[in-house]
């Protein structure tokens, strides 16, 4: 035997739990997911062929909705983060007194677990005895106590202030590694040319932050996307369905209804949309990395 061709088996024999952990975990999963939707599976003892009966389904006037209202919920929800993270970044990166008690400050939203912090922000936006409430009341701002769960626009608001509040601390340290990459002697140059903080910032900073951003962009746009948590404890979609999204959607069909081909068909169009977010991930990260072009 060779050594190349040896060299080749031991490669393989090394990537093999790997490629049986994929094949497992991931590839098996989808591929039975994709031919639950084309049949009409439930709680039934029998289970048919229906073809893209499913998929005509879901395309109708309900689920466009539902498919608008994920967009725009994942657009705010990662526009306020990346612009929160980013002052918050060069909050942290400033040298004042305490500094570090500032950075720790900033961890709290993620060191506390999901569910928790969730349950809290419930709290806070109940209208009997929530803090929000109260403290409106107590400005003037409102007249009487304010239910911001109990209807669709407060919610659905009321969610993505919840989502922003777990997913700053994350952009925010993963900006302020990005700022802290940036070469000194730029600033030390500027500054010598008397450049102020916001020419600074507006043709140092963010321009050098730009693929630190897209990249956290793109990730952040993912796991939004999918997120369900949030709005399950919150709102469970609603009230009337106005904090309905497509993984909400896609539960309460194939979960609640017991409609497992439907939920299937819809569990394949997130797929289809993720699948496309991570495409132009790839494709701008490799934009932003012309070696790897090469």
């Amino acid at each position: 035997m060779s050594v190349q061709r040896s060299a080749f088996i031991f490669a393989w024999i090394l990537l093999l739990p790997a490629v049986l952990y994929v094949l497992a975990i991931v590839a098996y999963p989808l591929v039975d997911t994709f031919i639950l939707s084309f049949t009409d599976a439930s709680l039934k003892k029998t289970t048919n062929w229906v073809g893209w009966i499913n998929y005509e389904k879901i395309f109708n006037a309900t689920f466009a909705e539902v498919i608008l209202r994920t967009f725009v919920w994942t657009f705010f929800s990662v526009a306020l983060k990346m612009v929160i993270g980013t002052f918050g970044a060069c909050m942290l990166n400033a040298a004042v007194p305490g500094r570090s008690l500032f950075r720790l400050l900033t961890m709290p939203p993620w060191i506390v677990p999901m569910a928790i912090g969730i349950f809290m922000w419930g709290w806070m936006y109940n209208g009997q005895f929530g803090m929000i409430s109260g403290l409106l009341q107590r400005f003037g701002l409102v007249d009487g106590p304010v239910a911001f769960l109990a209807y669709g626009s407060t919610a659905f608001w009321a969610t993505i202030v919840t989502d922003v509040w777990i997913g700053v601390p994350l952009v925010t340290i993963y900006f302020l590694a990005a700022i802290q990459s940036i070469p000194k002697d730029l600033y030390e140059a500027a500054w010598t040319d008397g450049a102020g903080r916001w020419y600074r910032f507006r043709r140092i900073t963010l321009p050098l932050m730009v693929p630190a951003i897209i990249t956290m962009s793109m990730l952040s746009l993912i796991a939004t996307f999918n997120s369900f948590d949030i709005i399950w404890i919150l709102t469970q979609g609603g009230p009337s369905g106005e904090t309905t999204t497509m993984i909400i959607d896609t539960y309460q069909t194939a979960i609640g209804s017991k409609k497992y081909g439907e939920g299937a068909a819809r569990a394949v169009l997130i797929c289809i949309f993720l699948s496309l977010f991570c495409f132009a991930y790839f494709r701008v990260t490799r934009r932003l990395n012309p070696e790897k072009r090469a």
